[in-house]
Parts: structure tokens; C-alpha cells; sequence
């Protein structure tokens, strides 16, 4: 708690998914001074919006996860958009926090920033052995030079700063818009159409053969306040739950999870993504404590039964 006391925090996306629930994580944790940013308040693309943020709250401690994101479709579309906007956030942010005296900043970068074929479990020690998957690879470099900025700014002027890399999050709150949702929230929608609408079959994209590693949002929250209390290096950590699980097995225990009993059809013609994703997270257990804590299988039914009681399904 005394590390805490009196801090004044200033969140960026804390309005947002993850962002909600680190503010609970630091309120729990005693954190009495938190200031959640706002888009329509602070643009934070524009250095007008970033000074003006810093001089109204002066900030003891900045956590940054305000980032422009989606799932593969989004990532397509929209390329330019989600590299200008992110890089433009984080640097100009970063650069401002340091020359108003910030005492530490936080980076939440993305699991995006590795290399597409990285060794299984990732290691952070391989963060730099090669170019992202290329479907998301704009967002994930975008994010990356947060990582330099921060090892950057440390190397010359001491500004104390931390990078952590969490894997693919989902919880209740996440974001359930076709257009731009993450995989689960995008098949536990499907599923649930699917069921009312008494379909046969429902489509789903790439092969199913890939894998990935998913975080409940509230796991990735308490990890964020741990290293924000307790982490002090530059290099790079891991957020994850250690498991790994192929979109084929997932989407089947979506369809079981939601009740929806019908055919899967696997439509290849739709990209798969990076081929294998999970992490190594002993460097996080042994910096600052975390080690996730919330079954798959319960984290699941608890996100179900969030978006069922907000869509009336």
C-alpha cells in the first residue's frame, strides 16, 4: 500500500477493455489518485493534446495502453491508420513524459511485436529475431518502438520505464463489433447468432490449425499493477497464462460453451494469422510475482454470460 500512497496516475485507454480493469487492479492495490484519459478530452496524436494532459494532471506514474486495435480484418483495412496512430500516441507521450519529470512509465505493447516464426514457448530474448506476421505487422512495429524509446531514454537520461508484452486478452467488456473483435468475442458472437437463428452451419475463417495463448482481462490487469510497483529494468516481459490452444479447439469449445451444435466449416481462403503464438512467463514470475490465475474454460463462460445479458441473447 505505502507504495502507492499519494502517487497520482494518469491511464491512457483507461476507459477501454484492458484499461478498465487495470484502474480497478490500482484501486484494489490503493492507488487513490487515478486519472482515466479520454479521446474527446486529449488527442493524444496531437503534442497540443499531450502537453496540455500533462501539465492539468502532473503525473507521478503514466501508464500507456491507449492503441488503436483490432482482430486480422481490421488490421488489413486499415494498416496506415493503426502504424501512424499508435507510433504517433506512444513517442510523443513518452518524449513529453520525460521532459515533464514522470517519474516512471509504463508501456503496454502488444504480443503482435514478435517475429512470425518465433521458437515455441516466446521468449523475450526473441523479440528481435525477425519481421512480425503481416497481417498486423504495422500495429505490432509501431508498438516495438516504444520498447527502443524506452531502453532508448533509460541508456541516456535514466528515465525510469518498463515494457510489458501481453498475450491476446478476453473477459466480459471486450469488444464484440464484427468489424474489429479478437477472435473470441468474434466466435462467441457467431455462435450465439448462429444457435438463434437455428443455423446447420457457421463459418469460420483460416484453417483452425493455428495456435494461441489467451489472458482473462482481469489476470492481465493484476500483472500490469505488479510490475508497475515492482519492475524496474529494460528488459522487455511476457504477460500470459503459459497455455496454448488451436483455433480449431477453441472454436469448438466456444460452439459447446454457447450451446451451438452445428457444422464448423473452415473457410481457407481467409487468413490464419501467425501460425503458433504462446509465451514463456517465468521472467514475470520471477520480476514481480505474476502468475495468471483464472481456468480457461471458467474465464470463457464468465465472458458468455457478460455478452449474452448485454445483447438480450
Amino acid at each position: 500500500m505505502g507504495f502507492w500512497t499519494d502517487k497520482k496516475l494518469v491511464v491512457t485507454g483507461g476507459a477501454g477493455f484492458l484499461g478498465s480493469a487495470v484502474v480497478r487492479a490500482l484501486k484494489r492495490q490503493g492507488a487513490e489518485q487515478v486519472f482515466v484519459v479520454r479521446k474527446a478530452d486529449y488527442d493524444l496524436r496531437q503534442t497540443e493534446a499531450v502537453l496540455k494532459l500533462l501539465d492539468d494532471q502532473r503525473p507521478d506514474i503514466v501508464i500507456h495502453m491507449a492503441a488503436v486495435v483490432g482482430g486480422i480484418g481490421a488490421n488489413r483495412a486499415r494498416p496506415a491508420e493503426f502504424f501512424y496512430d499508435n507510433l504517433m500516441m506512444g513517442t510523443q507521450l513518452f518524449h513529453e513524459a520525460w521532459r515533464a519529470g514522470v517519474q516512471k512509465f509504463v508501456t503496454i505493447g502488444t504480443v503482435c511485436a514478435y517475429p512470425k516464426f518465433t521458437p515455441i514457448p516466446f521468449r523475450e530474448t526473441s523479440l528481435w529475431d525477425g519481421y512480425p506476421e503481416e497481417t498486423n505487422a504495422p500495429y505490432g512495429l509501431a508498438k516495438k518502438m516504444l520498447l527502443v524509446q524506452g531502453q532508448a531514454y533509460r541508456q541516456q537520461y535514466g528515465f525510469e520505464s518498463i515494457y510489458l508484452l501481453p498475450t491476446n486478452l478476453y473477459g466480459p467488456g471486450d469488444n464484440f463489433d464484427p468489424a474489429s473483435s479478437h477472435v473470441i468475442p468474434a466466435l462467441i458472437r457467431k455462435c450465439l447468432e448462429a444457435k438463434a437463428r437455428g443455423d446447420k452451419q457457421m463459418i469460420a475463417w483460416g484453417t483452425g490449425s493455428p495456435t494461441r495463448e489467451f489472458l482473462y482481462v482481469d489476470d492481465a490487469a493484476e500483472g500490469i499493477a505488479l510490475a508497475t510497483e515492482r519492475y524496474d529494468q529494460p528488459d522487455p516481459v511476457n504477460l500470459g497464462s503459459g497455455m496454448e490452444i488451436s483455433i480449431k479447439a477453441l472454436t469448438e469449445l466456444v460452439a459447446e460453451l454457447t450451446g451451438f451444435d452445428g457444422e464448423i466449416i473452415w473457410d481457407s481462403s481467409q487468413p490464419d494469422g501467425q501460425p503458433r503464438r504462446a509465451l514463456d512467463t517465468q521472467r514475470a514470475e520471477q520480476a514481480f510475482g505474476f502468475k495468471a490465475s483464472t481456468d480457461f474454460r471458467a474465464g470463457l463462460t464468465r465472458t458468455i454470460a457478460w455478452y449474452r445479458q448485454q445483447s438480450g441473447m
